[in-house]
């Protein structure tokens, strides 16, 4: 009698041993364990979506090897939480971060960047500045020895008073040659440099919350200094306490009505601004428009020179007595087995318009090389050509499979009915290698279409578009575009949630082009029926 698929996973839970369940468990509580861990301190650097994610992964986990009847996912829960962590929770913090304005400015949460900002100080008008050394206590306290500028000296202790104190005094040592006392009871006079060195004093206050409270402004000074701008959590505004300016929430950033501004700023949603940014800005407009025209040319040209060579070559050795066909189809292949990080860095320096090997060569012969990296144009050609040399070699390699595929009495027939040769390619070998090499193509298409590698590596996205705003190139396709946004130095910095938008837009685009393309793939196979 047949065992059922629910009658074996009862027999294969029950089978189990003790120990087996044992050190099951005992692996899910030390997992549990590392992960709690790592949500807390996670959710004290404010990164709630990196917990949220760990917490579902955690949870999958034990589900996964708890209960009995999820014993067939144990073999793929690895894959499913690498899954979550670097494939989905990417995508969706990438959707997230579109919608906000993080970048330059505003990498900081609300909540992080409050803190910062009440934490700047002013020197109130009258108030007053002292040279001063610094002693440190066994147990890590301070204390500041202060001199006005009259030549009045103080004590000031962590959370203890100001008090007026000269050298010699009780607990106060004797002065030395710059009337400074050479120790302090309890204290140990630190070297001017080290104390200037030490990146905690300047946030100590020293005296009472209650009374003044002095702090180091310099290397040389320390002044009663007083914090400037104070947070209102009810009309959400920052108050200047220098000059009474009220500073309004404006996007991530709190902004006075005539313009001033205070850093850091905050992460905020921000809405649709970012993709409307991406289609209406003048400053991005201009290069755009020249990217988006090359980022459709750079693929489309790209997959037709490839496929044109790499079959040409196919269709030459697939000959039956083409003499050392085989050595030579493997030569033919060395580009494709070279890492194209080492190809593209070779050809580089290949093409270099002063010092490259090829215009060298063509200077020589005929006193003119192009200029592959100073002109738009050259610089496109050599990309193209690049690319031609790393993509024939798998073009070659499918071709010649789909060729061996196309049986020969179909050549047969056509040269019986009077096929010329390229008849005989146009209305067989053509429609029949479509239907194979379809896919491939199209996937070549969104490969190149999104080619980050060739244009970084190669020539950096240039020679630069004169009068763009953001960093932007002639060879620069949108993912280098988007790059250049998000991670290059230029003078507005880093826009990630632009980036993302347009990352998302780029996506859509992708998406549009293969489904479109899928279309005309099922038109090849109806074609090669009628073959």
């Amino acid at each position: 009698m047949a065992t059922t698929a629910g009658q074996a996973k009862r027999f294969q839970a029950s089978s189990e041993s003790p120990l087996s369940v044992l050190l099951r468990v005992a692996l899910i509580v030390f997992f549990d364990a590392g992960a709690a861990w790592f949500i807390q301190k996670a959710l004290v650097q404010d990164f709630i979506q990196l917990a949220i994610v760990i917490g579902i992964i955690t949870l999958m986990f034990n589900l996964i090897f708890l209960l009995p009847k999820a014993y067939p996912f144990r073999w793929m829960a690895f894959g499913l939480g690498f899954l979550i962590l670097f494939t989905i929770y990417p995508m969706v913090f990438t959707i997230y971060i579109a919608f906000t304005n993080y970048g330059d400015g505003h990498l900081l949460t609300k909540d992080q960047a409050i803190p910062l900002i009440e934490k700047i100080k002013y020197l109130p008008e009258g108030g007053a500045s002292y040279s001063w050394t610094a002693y440190k206590s066994p147990d890590g306290k301070y204390a500041l020895w202060l001199v006005d500028p009259d030549g009045n000296s103080f004590l000031c202790k962590q959370d203890e008073p100001i008090i007026a104190a000269k050298p010699g005094d009780p607990g106060v040592g004797a002065a030395d040659s710059k009337g400074i006392p050479a120790s302090v009871e309890g204290y140990e006079r630190l070297n001017k440099l080290l104390a200037a060195s030490d990146k905690t004093l300047p946030d100590i206050k020293f005296g009472t919350e209650d009374g003044i409270t002095v702090q180091i402004s310099t290397p040389s000074l320390a002044s009663a200094l007083q914090v400037r701008y104070k947070y209102d959590l009810a009309s959400d505004t920052v108050v200047d306490q220098e000059n009474g300016d009220i500073y309004l929430n404006e996007r991530g950033t709190f902004t006075t009505k005539d313009g001033k501004t205070i850093k850091p700023g905050f992460r905020e949603v921000v809405g649709l601004e970012n993709f409307v940014n991406f289609l209406t800005s003048p400053a991005l407009r201009g290069p755009l428009v020249t990217i988006m025209v090359w980022n459709f040319v750079f693929p489309t040209i790209s997959v037709l020179s490839t496929f044109s060579l790499g079959l040409a070559i196919a269709i030459m050795y697939n000959d039956k007595d083409f003499p050392l066909k085989k050595l030579i189809r493997t030569l033919l292949l060395i580009p494709y087995t070279i890492p194209s990080v080492i190809t593209i860095l070779i050809w580089r320096g290949m093409l270099n318009t002063e010092f490259g090997v090829i215009n060298r060569i063509l200077n020589d012969m005929f006193g003119w090389a192009p200029p592959w990296t100073v002109e738009a144009f050259w610089a496109r050609v050599a990309v193209l050509l690049v690319n031609l040399w790393l993509g024939f070699p798998y073009m070659m390699l499918v071709t010649s499979g789909a060729l061996q595929s196309i049986p020969s009495d179909l050549y047969e027939a056509a040269t019986i009915d009077g096929a010329g040769g390229w008849r005989r390619f146009t209305a067989i070998t053509l429609p029949l290698l479509l239907v194979a090499v379809g896919p491939l193509l199209i996937a070549s298409f969104v490969f190149n279409f999104n080619n980050f590698g060739l244009i970084y590596l190669f020539i950096g996205g240039g020679p630069p578009i004169a009068g763009a705003s953001t960093q932007a190139g002639y060879t620069d396709i949108l993912i280098s575009y988007v790059y250049n946004l998000a991670f290059a130095s230029s003078g507005r910095g880093v826009q990630y949630g632009l980036a993302s938008a347009i990352s998302i837009v780029l996506f859509f685009i992708v998406g549009s082009i293969t489904l479109f393309q899928y279309r005309y793939t099922r038109m090849w196979e109806e074609v090669s029926e009628n073959v």
